[in-house]
């Protein structure tokens, strides 16, 4: 096991039917604003195979106030990221699940 200090999120986006290509995109973007960011070691978006609409974002970091600065810096420093937008184009609130990163391959 690491030694490192490092937190991790899952989030769960599920989008109105349709609308998860789209949604994906945003949160592309969101990730290409947040490359270089403090604290960041893991911004991966993906679409659900099973279910395309909806898109999850694995993430792992320094610790959470890092994650949360990071994240609202970039939506707010983005004029291609609207928030609204992507609170619009969502069929349910998402889903976020905090962990303490134990370690493993690629971190």
């Amino acid at each position: 096991m690491s030694t490192t200090t490092r937190v991790g999120r899952i989030m769960t986006f599920t989008a109105k039917p349709g609308r998860g290509i789209e949604l994906a995109r945003i949160m592309m973007q969101v990730a290409e604003g947040l490359r270089g960011s403090l604290g960041c070691q893991l911004y991966l978006v993906s679409r659900d195979v099973e279910s395309p609409d909806t898109v999850r974002v694995v993430e792992a970091w320094t610790d959470f106030a890092s994650a949360d600065a990071a994240l609202a810096t970039t939506v707010a420093t983005r004029p291609d990221i609207d928030l609204n937008d992507v609170l619009g184009m969502l069929a349910e609130p998402p889903e976020q699940i905090d962990l303490n990163a134990l370690g493993g391959v690629g971190l």
